[in-house]
Parts: structure tokens; C-alpha cells; sequence
């Protein structure tokens, strides 16, 4: 069921992390409204909302950046289409789905069609529960995309004041950013210890969160520097695309 988003203003700042493209949705680091829990409205239309996106996987994948409750990350329904240069993906919630009633930016990834330039302008238009157009602007240099089953995170800008990280593990337990701190010139991404009583499943799935840098201010940094959380990396992770 889909429910009325409108965006009252970009709220939020800080470390914001939320679920990936497949399993559990999590919550964001920010803390949700006191409001109660609500069920999306399958009668409301979607308005037109702002949206952004960045770079993943070497240019294979996008996050897309929309706003609404963090606890109701939108999911893709079928395979983006590409018509006339413009890539069209369309959302819907997650069925079963209780949504508080914060405002949040929630990453959604999106695999791309074979045959798109990563290194060329690609121009977004999202349908579905959330609706916006946007241009990401392509890559200055080609990237040699990590095989499929390397399992190897990439991050890339989203705007200039967030990072979407794509790592891979249970998809009912994605990480959580929980601090971010200059360190030379990368970024350094420290991810929140799990708790000891968690459980998770075994499977290995895309899971994206979003790490908020614009206390940082101006940084020249190109790569993260990941810890924490059980996420397993060898050496910084290149931020691709424009900030």
C-alpha cells in the first residue's frame, strides 16, 4: 500500500542510515518522531518529490535518494526501462509496513540496464509511491565495475553533503553509521557495534546507508576509510562521482 509523502523540508542532519534495496528496512540514526506508527494509505497519490542520486559498483548501480518515514524504505517493483536517454524506476512500499512519521533521506539501490554510460549525464525520472526528476551528472573517468561475486563495497557522492556505501552481508542486519571524522584525505566511517543478541540471516545481499558529511565542510577526501559494525574491507573504498 502507498501512502501520501509530502515533504514539509529536508529535515535532518547528522548521521542518517537506513535499509538497503533487499531485506529489512532499519531505522535512521536521527531520532524518529514521538508520533505513533501509521500504515501507508493505498488511496493517497504520490506528490512530486525531491530526489537525488550517486554513483555505486563502478558505475552498475545507483542509490537513489528519496525522503519519507525511515522506517519504510521504498523498494524497486520491476526492472528500471530506459526511453529517449532517460532511466525510469518505479517505487512502491514495502508491503506490511508500519511507517512512523519522520522525514528522512532513504537509499534505495538500483541496478542499472546493460548498455548505459556511466561516464555520460543520466537523467532520472521516479514514479510510483514517490515521484521526481533529477540529473545525475556521469563519472569524469570510466570505472572498471568489481565482479559480480567479489562482494567489494563502493561508495559515491550524493550531492555534497552526503555518501552512500554499499556493503555486503545479511540483509536483515545492514550496518549503521554511527560516526564519521576526517582522516587525512579520506573519510573515515566508523559503523555501530551490532548487538550482542542479534540475530541475522545467512544470506549475502547489497545492503546501502547513507553517511552524513557536511560537518566535514569543504574536504578534498576521495576515499573511505571503513571499520566496524562486521563489515569486512582491505584497504580504503573510492568515492565515485561529482559532489
Amino acid at each position: 500500500m502507498s501512502r501520501r509523502l509530502s515533504l514539509l523540508g529536508l529535515l535532518g542532519a547528522g548521521l542518517i542510515v537506513v535499509g538497503a534495496m533487499t531485506g529489512c528496512a532499519s531505522g535512521a540514526a536521527s531520532a524518529p518522531s514521538s508520533a505513533p506508527p501509521t500504515q501507508p494509505d493505498a488511496t493517497a497519490s504520490a506528490e512530486p518529490s525531491p530526489v537525488e542520486a550517486g554513483w555505486l559498483n563502478g558505475g552498475r548501480s545507483i542509490a537513489l535518494v528519496t525522503w519519507g518515514s525511515s522506517s519504510c524504505v521504498v523498494q524497486v517493483t520491476e526492472e528500471p526501462a530506459v526511453a529517449d536517454g532517460v532511466l525510469t524506476v518505479d517505487l512502491a512500499d514495502r508491503p506490511g509496513t508500519e511507517c512512523t512519521r519522520d522525514m528522512v533521506p532513504r537509499p534505495t539501490l538500483v541496478s542499472l540496464p546493460e548498455g548505459i554510460d556511466a561516464t555520460a549525464d543520466l537523467e532520472i525520472s521516479v514514479t510510483g509511491v514517490v515521484t521526481g526528476k533529477t540529473t545525475l551528472p556521469g563519472l569524469a573517468d570510466a570505472v572498471t565495475p568489481p565482479s559480480a561475486t567479489d562482494f567489494a563495497p563502493s561508495a559515491g557522492w550524493i550531492g555534497d553533503s552526503l555518501v552512500a556505501i554499499l556493503t555486503y552481508g545479511s540483509s536483515s542486519c545492514p550496518p549503521s553509521v554511527e560516526t564519521v571524522a576526517a582522516q587525512g584525505d579520506s573519510i573515515a566511517v566508523g559503523f555501530a557495534t551490532p548487538p550482542a543478541d542479534q540475530v541475522c540471516t545467512l544470506d549475502i545481499a547489497p545492503r546501502v546507508s547513507l553517511a552524513d558529511v557536511s560537518e566535514l565542510g569543504e574536504t578534498e577526501a576521495t576515499s573511505l576509510i571503513l571499520s566496524g559494525g562486521d563489515v569486512t574491507v582491505d584497504g580504503p573504498v573510492s568515492i565515485i562521482g561529482t559532489r
